[in-house]
């Protein structure tokens, strides 16, 4: 990401939590990547639960 023009080392910074990467690098990432497939998993539910509940809609009408 710091190759992105402006925020690309902000970015960096903001996800290593510094310049470099470290054990709050590492507990971080693997946080979201635990809590990454549940989020995953309830916005797909609560996905089918509308459809489910309004059914789809088509606004092209194709």
């Amino acid at each position: 990401f710091s190759v992105i023009p402006w925020v690309g080392k902000d970015i960096v910074r903001l996800a290593w939590g510094g310049y470099s990467v470290g054990d709050a690098t590492l507990n971080r990432f693997y946080s979201f990547h635990f809590i990454l497939p549940f989020l995953m998993v309830f916005l797909i539910g609560l996905h089918l639960t509308l459809l489910h509940e309004y059914g789809s809609s088509n606004p092209l009408g194709v």
